[in-house]
Order: C-alpha cells, then structure tokens, then sequence
C-alpha cells in the first residue's frame, strides 16, 4: 500500500465524482478518509452508470475506493454536534457539494475554524465557490462547456453537435472535468498541509473542474492567447487537423497484425536512428543543424514520404516495431484504441491496470495509482463501501459506546 499520506485523516461531505475523486485521490495516497452521507440516501454515485451489483456502480467503486462511511444527519443540532467532534480529528475537509450547501448545513468553512483553526477546507466543485456561475448545479460535461473544451456547429437539421477539434490545436480528447478538478483541489491541499506544517495555519481552498480544464488545456491556449504577440510563428508543432501527408515522421501507421503505432520521430538523432534501425539510410536527408526539431516533414520535397512507409510500418507487428523503438533509440509507441489497454504490456508491468475483488461486486477492473512509490506498491486497502458500514466502528473511534450509536440510529440521526 501506499501510505505517504498514513497518520493524515480527510473528512468528505461529497456526492458525485469531482468531490469523490479528490477524496479518492488521498485516500489512495493512503490517508484515512471518512466520508459523511446522508441517512438512507447516501452518494448517488453508488447507483448511477453500469451496475455491478445492488447499489454498486462501477463509477462508485472507484470513486469511493479506499474510504469509509458513516451515515450522520447534518441538518439536526445532534448530527452536527457529532460532525464537529469527528472535524476535531481531521486534517483535511473535502467540500464536495454545490456552491454553499456546506455554510446552509452550519458546517461551512467559518463554522469549522471555529473547532479547528488549521483545518485544511478543500472545496471542490463544477465553477467553484467564487463567480457569477458559483450558484449553478453542475454535471462533468457542463465544465468542459465553459472551459472551451468543446466545439461545436449545428447539422443539417439544426441539431446542435460537437464536432472534432478545430484547426490550431496541438492535442486531441476528452478532458475529464470532474476528475481534473479534483486533481487540482487535492494536489493544492497536500500543499496547505506543508504550508499548515511550517506556519501552523490552515487554508480555504476552492476548486472547480471548468478552472482545471482551462488549466489543463494550457499548450493549446497559451500559443492562441498569444499568436498575436509571437514574432517568429516558424516551426510550430503540427496541429491535429494537419494532414498525414504533411506530418510523415509525426504520425499514425497500420502494422502487419492490424495493430497502429505512432511515430514521433521529429529530432533529427531520432529520425537518423530510424532510418539506420529500418536499414534506409537513404531516407535521410540534408537538414539545417541549427534546427534541432523538425515538423517540416515534407524531406527534400517530397511529399511520398507516407506513401512509403506506410508499406514499411505494414511489414511488422506492433511488437516488433516496439522492439526496434528500444533498441535504436526511436520515438514510436503503440497507438492505443480504449479497448486495447487491458493487454498494454507495458500498462500491466507499470501496474496501471488494477485487478482487484470487491465483496459484494466481485471482480473489478480500475486504474491503479499512476505514479508508483518505491516499496509501497499500490493496493486498495479499503473497497468502496456500503452505505453507513463503518458508523458503529467511527462513532466507537469516537467515545460513542454501542448503546449510543443505537439511540442515534433509532432516532434517525445515523
């Protein structure tokens, strides 16, 4: 297991994966995390997307991994009174919810300081707490909206349709707005708490997916931002809608099984080497050395270049053009459809694709952590839980004998 974060308690009051993540996030880091839900209601993640059994959602086995629950009413004195004893136990708060639900519930940012000075409040939603849109309900598809993650043009029937990305644009996909954002929200609260460390304060973070997108999306913007500012525009990354024929060393091939790599052979030491590991020394040409990348790819003019090595890329499988990439020093990798990960060699030996058994799902596929730690390799510790199944074991945590936790439960309040 990973345990950088162990000793570090995170409290979650989140429904939804951007909140979810960023608790996820930390809970794999290997902080203990508690997440609070609503009474006979809870997150409901647990049933939205394709079902692995009751209540368990493949989203919620992921978003949920590595937590606990403990259901608690927070819009009774009792229930908060029971929050704020639990909030003296924490670190870190992850705000999950729209706008200020959390400050209408009594347990908002100004509540919370009031027990724990150096709380680390991490709140994390669609458009954040700050901003005309603050007050809006948000769903992932709504952030890519507003960040210009989209691009869009009506059909012939007046149907409003996102199309491909446009021209000038130097990466293309789907940027996971809720997931962005709680990359953002978690990575800045590991930073409050050294902040927290060396000054003994705590901090008020508010975080938003739309933010983290447009952050996300930094290379393609700061060349459009600013085109009217760049003097010399000669030699630029060859955007997507570039044409094959124009880009030969910076693009897709077909091998012999049917397979695709990707080329990305724009140094001239790597296009040298590709051309010395093919046997076709002739394909190289005279270059300007005081160009150390080259995008122009249309060599001496010719503009065949595809032409033939696309016959060369179909006289190999993907694993031996895998093969000669490491052994001549090419840039060329496997160019991945979604469904082909699962049998990504490399994935598996990197452990990215995460085998796992959940007590009531049963077996379930997810993504690992992607940044392994030397001795500490990743696990779930904890399976997404069920509704309330750590209340008792909590509440206990907390002082709260199994009488106490009854009269709770029999009142309604957990």
């Amino acid at each position: 297991m990973i345990k950088l974060l162990e000793g570090i308690r995170v409290v979650e009051c989140a429904v939804l994966p951007t909140g979810d993540h960023t608790g996820r996030l930390l809970g794999d880091l290997g902080a203990d995390v508690i997440k609070i839900e609503q009474p006979g209601v809870g997150d409901y993640l647990r049933d939205l997307g394709g079902m692995l059994g009751e209540h368990q959602s493949a989203l919620h086995l992921y978003c949920n991994r590595n937590k606990r629950s403990v259901t608690l009413n927070l819009r009774s004195d009792e229930g908060r009174k029971v929050f704020f004893e639990l909030l003296r136990t924490a670190d870190v708060f992850v705000d999950g919810f729209a706008d200020d639900a959390c400050e209408q519930l009594g347990i908002g940012y100004e509540e919370q300081r009031k027990v724990k000075p150096d709380i680390i409040y991490c709140q994390t939603n669609g458009f954040g707490a700050q901003g005309p849109y603050s007050p809006i309900p948000v769903h992932g598809y709504m952030m890519g909206a507003v960040a210009g993650a989209v691009t869009l043009q009506e059909d012939e029937e007046g149907i409003v349709r996102e199309v491909p990305p446009p021209d000038g644009l130097y990466f293309a996909g789907v940027l996971d707005g809720p997931l962005m954002g709680a990359m953002f929200g978690a990575m800045t609260a590991l930073a409050a708490l050294q902040q927290r460390n060396r000054t003994g304060e705590g901090a008020y973070i508010d975080g938003a997916g739309a933010d983290s997108i447009v952050a996300a999306q930094a290379t393609d913007s700061v060349l459009l931002w600013n085109r009217n500012r760049i003097d010399k525009p000669e030699n630029d990354a060859p955007p997507t809608s570039t044409h094959p024929r124009q880009r030969p060393k910076y693009t897709f091939y077909k091998t012999k099984d049917d397979k695709y790599v990707m080329l990305g052979a724009i140094e001239h030491k790597f296009w040298d080497n590709f051309c010395r590991g093919i046997g076709r020394d002739d394909l190289g040409q005279v270059k300007d050395e005081s160009v150390m990348v080259d995008f122009q790819i249309q060599e001496g003019g010719r503009t065949d270049l595809i032409d033939e090595l696309r016959v060369i890329f179909a006289s190999r499988t993907q694993a031996e053009w895998v093969d000669l990439a490491v052994t001549y020093d090419v840039p060329l990798s496997p160019a991945n459809q979604r469904g082909d990960l699962l049998d990504d060699a490399h994935l598996r030996a990197r452990e990215i694709i995460h085998e796992s058994v959940h007590p009531q799902a049963g077996p379930y596929t997810s993504p690992g952590w992607p940044a392994p730690v030397a001795g500490q390799p990743y696990d779930i510790a904890r399976p997404a839980p069920n509704l309330g199944e750590h209340t008792a074991e909590i509440l206990g945590e907390l002082g709260y004998s199994e009488a106490d936790v009854e009269g709770l439960r029999h009142r309604g309040l957990v």
